[in-house]
C-alpha cells in the first residue's frame, strides 16, 4: 500500500536493516504481444466525468491565494556531503520490486517509496506543516474541499519522463483498478477523494469526499503513477511488473544489475535527479549507494556492524544498548563508534498481541480478556527493556486529542484472568497447571510472532501467563511467513505493530471494519450472516467484525466535524478495548543508534516528529572520516567518546 499502509517490521528495531521478503527466482516477466491500456484508461475516464475533469485555466478562480511552505527551517545540514556507499543489511530478500500489490508491503519498500519517495507535498518532520514536493505551489478552497496545486514544471521521473497532470489523473485509475490486487487501495482512492480536473499540463485541482480537518494534507500527499511505465498493465499485473523498478521521482533508482536474487540488492543515487537543488531537499539523500546484503541472522548481522562492515545499527533493544554496545565498549570509548539516542513526538507504533476472533475459543469475549489480564507486559518492560519503554495503552496512542484520554490497557491479574477462564468453562487446572474444561479440552493458544530478534519478550509472556492457567505455544517465524500467516488469517495470537504514519488522527476502517474480516458479514437487519467468509489479504487481522463499529466508522470517514471525529474517535477506542481483540503491549519515545564515527548527523540529530535515524536521510558520509578512523583504529590511536543524548523533544 500507500505510505500510509501499516509496515509489519519491526519499527526501529536495525536501521536500514529490516526487511519481510524472501527470493522468489520463479517470478518473471510476462512476454509476448504488448499490450496498451491506455484506451481502456480514457474510457475509464470518460465513464466517470464526475471524478475526472478536464478545464482550461481559464476555468481556474482568478481570487485563490497561493501558498508554498515559504518560511519553513530547511530540512537537513548545509554540512551535508555528497558521495560514499553506505552499508547496510536485510534479514530477509524482498520478494518484489512493486510498492501495490501481493508481497509488496515488506522491509524494503522503504528504500522504493515510503521513505525515498516524493508526493506533491511532504509534512515538515519539525512543524508539521506542508512543504513543496512535487507541488511548487498550492491553493485552497475548503469551502468546495478543494486544493489547486501547480506542478513543478521542473519534476521527471527518473527515466527522464516530465511528470504532468497526466500521471496524476492516471494514478486514480491505477489504484481503483482491479489489476494490481489491492483492495485497500481500491476503497481508499475510490471514497477519500472525489474529483481530479485537469486544466493544462502543470495545474490541476483535487477535491476530497468530506471536508476533513487535514483536507489540505490529504489532497496533497499524492505521488504520481508514470503511464508510461505500466502501458502493457493487465491482468498479470504482479507477475510482469514483480522485478521492475517503476520510475520515480525521488532520489535513488535500482538497477537491474544490482539486484543478486537472494544475496544482495543496492540503491544509487540519480545523478539527474530534478530535486537535488531543491529547499528542503538538497542536503538530504546524500550517499551515492546504499548496498543492502542479506545477513539473516540478527547476532551476525551485529558482528558486521563491530566489523565496520555496516555503518549504522538500531540499539532500540536493551540487549544492544547495555550489554552488546555499552558505554563501556572498546569501540565506544575510543570514539569509534558513537551512540545517539533522539527523543520523539509521534503517534506509536502499536506493538501488542493482536488476537484472531474466527479462531475456537478466541472467539469468545471471556477467553479473550482472560488472556489480556494473563499477559504480563509490565514485567517484559522492566526486565526485557529496562524500564525504558512504556505501556501502550490502545492500539491508537500518540494523536492527542483523538486518543483516548483516560482509557487504560488491562493489567496482569491472575484472578481476574482466571474469573473470566471460569467463565468460559475452564475451571479445572491439570497437572501441568494449565486450566481445561469439562471435556478435558486445555486452554492453550499459539503465540506467533515474525521477529526472531524478540523471542525473549514471548518468553517472558509465556512463563507468567502459565501462572494464570494459561498455555502458550511460541512459534518464532521470519518475517515474511509470519507476516503471510496473519494475512491468510491463519493465526491464534500474533505478537507485531503496524508503522503508523504521521497523521492528524487514527484510521479505523483497514483493521476494523467488518468489510475486511468476512465477505457478507452481517444480514441487513445488522445480525450475523451464518454463511459469511473469512476474507483473507487484509490488515484487519483480528477477523473483527462489529456491527455497531461499522456504522462509527463509517459516521467518522464521512464527518468534517472536528469534535465530532474526536468524540467518534474515542468511542470507537472503547468499543475495541471491550471486544478485546487486541492486547496493548508497548511504545518507545525515543529512537537509538549506533554509528561509525564517519556517519555525521545535522546539529541537532534530528526532528521532532521523526521516526527513525535514518527516515529523513539527513546524514551523510565522511569519506575523510572514514578513512581516518580505520586508519587510527589500525595504529591504536583514539578519540573522545560521543555518547549523546537528545531529548529536546521528551515528553
Amino acid at each position: 500500500m500507500s505510505r500510509i499502509l501499516p509496515n509489519l517490521c519491526f519499527i526501529g528495531l536495525t536501521l536500514l536493516l529490516s526487511g519481510c521478503g524472501k527470493p522468489d527466482d520463479n517470478a518473471a516477466v510476462t512476454t509476448g504481444a504488448e499490450a496498451d491500456v491506455s484506451a481502456e484508461v480514457e474510457a475509464f475516464y470518460a465513464a466517470n466525468p464526475e471524478f475526472f475533469g478536464f478545464k482550461t485555466l481559464a476555468d481556474v478562480p482568478v481570487d485563490l491565494n497561493w501558498e508554498a511552505g515559504e518560511g519553513l527551517p530547511e530540512i537537513g545540514s548545509p554540512e551535508a556531503r555528497k558521495g560514499g556507499t553506505q552499508y547496510g543489511a536485510l534479514q530477509d530478500f524482498p520478494r518484489t520490486l512493486r510498492t501495490v500489490g501481493p508481497d509488496s508491503n515488506g522491509g524494503f519498500r522503504t528504500f522504493l517509496l515510503d521513505e525515498v519517495g516524493m508526493s506533491l507535498t511532504h509534512l515538515h518532520p519539525g512543524t508539521r506543516e506542508l512543504y513543496p514536493g512535487l507541488a511548487e505551489a498550492w491553493a485552497l478552497d475548503p469551502e468546495n474541499r478543494t486544493v489547486y496545486i501547480k506542478l513543478d514544471p521542473q519534476a521527471t521521473f527518473s527515466d527522464g519522463a516530465a511528470i504532468t497532470a497526466d500521471d496524476y489523473l492516471f494514478m486514480f485509475w491505477f489504484y481503483r483498478s482491479p489489476y494490481i490486487m489491492a483492495p485497500w487501495y481500491n476503497n481508499f482512492y475510490s471514497t477519500t477523494y472525489s474529483n481530479i480536473t485537469r486544466y493544462d499540463d502543470h495545474l490541476i485541482s483535487i477535491t476530497t469526499a468530506e471536508l476533513k480537518p487535514d483536507f489540505a494534507e490529504k489532497a496533497t500527499n499524492l505521488r504520481p503513477v508514470p503511464q508510461h511505465h505500466y502501458k502493457a498493465m493487465g491482468e498479470n499485473f504482479t507477475e510482469r511488473y514483480q522485478w521492475q523498478f517503476e520510475p520515480t521521482p525521488g532520489a535513488y533508482i535500482v538497477r537491474e544489475d544490482d539486484i543478486r536474487k537472494g544475496r544482495s540488492i543496492a540503491l544509487t543515487r540519480n545523478d539527474n535527479w530534478w530535486a537535488k537543488d531543491k529547499k528542503h531537499w538538497r542536503y538530504r539523500f546524500n550517499p551515492d549507494r546504499i548496498q543492502l546484503n542479506i545477513i539473516r541472522d540478527s547476532a551476525k548481522m551485529f558482528e558486521a556492524f563491530k566489523r565496520g562492515d555496516i555503518d549504522q545499527f538500531g540499539l532500540n533493544l536493551a540487549e544492544y544498548w547495555y550489554e552488546k554496545l555499552p558505554d563501556s565498549d572498546p569501540d565506544v570509548q575510543a570514539g569509534y563508534i558513537h551512540k545517539s539516542v533522539f527523543f520523539n513526538q509521534r503517534p506509536r507504533p502499536n506493538f501488542g498481541l493482536w488476537v484472531n476472533t474466527a479462531q475456537p475459543l478466541l472467539d469468545n469475549p471471556d477467553i479473550r480478556k482472560g488472556v489480556a489480564h494473563a499477559t504480563h507486559w509490565d514485567l517484559v518492560i522492566e526486565k526485557f527493556f529496562r524500564g525504558d519503554n512504556d505501556r501502550l495503552n490502545t492500539a491508537s496512542d500518540g494523536f492527542g486529542d483523538f486518543s483516548h484520554p483516560t482509557l487504560r490497557a488491562r493489567a496482569f491479574d491472575i484472578d481476574k484472568a482466571q474469573q473470566y477462564f471460569a467463565a468460559a468453562g475452564f475451571n479445572q487446572r491439570g497437572a501441568d497447571g494449565i486450566l481445561a474444561n469439562a471435556d478435558g479440552q486445555r486452554l492453550a493458544f499459539t503465540l506467533s510472532t515474525g521477529y526472531e530478534s524478540l523471542r525473549d519478550v514471548l518468553t517472558i509472556l509465556r512463563q507468567e501467563a502459565a501462572k494464570a492457567g494459561l498455555d502458550l505455544r511460541l512459534e518464532i517465524l521470519d518475517g515474511t511467513v509470519g507476516w503471510k500467516k496473519v494475512q491468510e488469517k491463519q493465526h491464534d495470537i500474533h505478537f507485531s505493530a503496524f508503522g503508523v504514519p504521521l497523521e492528524m488522527y487514527p484510521r479505523f476502517w483497514e483493521h476494523y471494519h467488518s468489510v475486511n474480516a468476512y465477505d457478507d458479514a452481517f444480514l441487513e437487519d445488522g445480525s450475523i450472516n451464518p454463511e459469511r467468509q473469512l476474507k483473507t489479504q487484509t490488515n484487519n487481522i483480528e477477523a473483527l467484525a462489529l456491527f455497531e463499529m461499522d456504522e462509527l466508522i463509517e459516521r467518522y470517514r464521512r464527518s468534517n466535524d472536528r469534535a465530532e471525529m474526536v468524540a467518534l474517535s474515542h468511542r470507537m477506542i472503547e468499543l475495541h478495548h471491550d471486544h478485546a481483540s487486541f492486547i496493548p503491549g508497548f511504545y518507545q519515545g525515543y529512537f537509538r543508534v549506533g554509528h561509525w564515527r564517519w556517519i555525521r548527523y545535522p546539529e541537532g540529530f534530528s526532528y521532532k516528529h521523526a521516526g527513525s535515524a535514518g527516515e529523513l536521510y539527513v546524514h551523510w558520509i565522511d569519506t575523510d572520516l572514514k578513512e581516518e578512523t580505520l586508519a587510527a583504529r589500525r595504529s591504536g590511536q583514539t578519540f573522545d567518546p560521543a555518547i549523546t543524548v537528545h531529548n529536546q523533544w521528551a515528553e
